[in-house]
């Protein structure tokens, strides 16, 4: 099958892409699992927070709220995001730490509320008191669905023509007469320009096309799924976190998600919850709350791809023709997705930075994998 663009990878990098690439040209997305998003955006703790990220991937969260907030028609049937709020408390000897991380805050958003200790119990009741000398709270922090964003990426590059291929595990791939053959388990597809969105096994597609590595390092984050208290209302608690980065909870359909936020390197696979990763996150949730996690209702865990200096890596690959990366997006891409898409897309096609994106900052040149190198 002939096209302009083939997208490898349906997770939520490729799928917006797709979905902002398919209003000008013919693209084919082949995903190797039965559905899309299996991977990493189909596991994400679904939390849209301005704050997180290094610079790059801040511009990109603070350019992506407009889409957020007021979807395409006919994008999805409810709205994206739900308020939630984003709480990171801190306990003695950890007063600067609380202070710089207020300081990020506010250098994104105005909807930030520095908290004593007692308004902090206030809004999280089951946080220790003995110790916490105060929280800063994240207010604008939403959750996302995760699902309705997906789909109305894949729903809207369908509408335009798009093709999305599952079961499409890509064999090899070769340049000739300034084209890709692209060989699948479904298939040969052929296009001018490749995008490398293939989430963890991004590497090793860069590596299929004879790139040269970029440092792509896929880690570990895993999580648990538990019931809250008996009778202790949760569902408008803020999620919480420690300013140490040693855990977070937030409320999840009448549950609460807990994570060791943990980011241990290991090879691409279908990654699964390791035992001792669960056990710390449940130790440090216990130690620094009342809440008690007598057996976890379901554990999981997925993959956060990183390179060097954190920042997403996008761009054309600089010694490869026409192959196109679109990877390292840690553990913001959910909420990166509508501008790293629109930005992806304008340099997929050589034109300037969209303005509704150059105006919070984003730099293509601090994203390029040429930097990596």
């Amino acid at each position: 099958m002939q096209a302009d663009f083939i997208i490898i990878g349906a997770g939520i990098g490729g799928a917006s892409i797709a979905y902002w690439l398919s209003r000008h040209a013919s693209v084919v997305v082949l995903e190797r699992e039965p559905q899309a998003g299996y991977h990493s955006t189909g596991r994400s703790a679904a939390l849209f927070m301005a704050s997180y990220g290094p610079p790059q991937v801040r511009a990109l969260t603070r350019a992506s709220r407009a889409f957020f907030d007021a979807p395409p028609p006919g994008f999805c049937e409810h709205p994206l995001l739900t308020p939630r709020g984003a709480l990171t408390f801190a306990r003695e000897g950890q007063q600067a730490e609380l202070d710089a991380h207020e300081a990020l805050v506010r250098s994104v958003t105005d909807a930030v509320i520095r908290l004593s200790a007692d308004e902090a119990g206030q809004l999280v009741p089951a946080l220790r008191g003995e110790d916490l000398i105060g929280a800063v709270l994240e207010a604008d922090a939403d959750d996302v669905d995760v699902d309705a964003l997906l789909q109305g990426f894949l729903r809207g590059a369908r509408a335009r023509g798009g093709r999305v291929v599952f079961d499409a595990e890509v064999h090899s791939m070769r340049r000739e007469d300034d084209e890709w053959q692209v060989d699948s388990s479904q298939g040969r597809f052929r296009a001018p320009v490749v995008v490398n969105a293939a989430g963890a096994w991004a590497e090793a597609i860069g590596a299929m096309a004879g790139a040269a590595p970029i440092g792509l390092v896929p880690k570990r984050r895993s999580a648990l799924l538990f019931e809250p208290p008996a009778g202790l209302g949760t569902s408008h608690w803020p999620t919480f976190m420690d300013v140490g980065h040693s855990f977070y909870v937030k409320p999840d359909a009448g549950m609460l998600l807990g994570s060791p936020a943990n980011a241990d390197p290991v090879a691409p696979h279908d990654v699964q919850a390791e035992e001792l990763d669960i056990a710390i996150g449940i130790d440090a949730i216990e130690r620094m709350t009342t809440l008690t996690v007598r057996r976890p209702r379901h554990v999981w865990a997925g993959l956060r791809s990183f390179v060097q200096d954190g920042e997403c890596a996008g761009g054309f690959d600089g010694a490869v023709p026409g192959l196109f990366w679109a990877a390292a997006q840690g553990g913001y891409g959910i909420q990166t997705a509508p501008a790293a898409g629109q930005l992806y897309d304008a340099l997929l096609r050589g034109q300037p930075v969209p303005e509704a994106l150059a105006r919070f900052g984003v730099d293509p040149a601090a994203l390029s994998p040429s930097r990596l190198r």
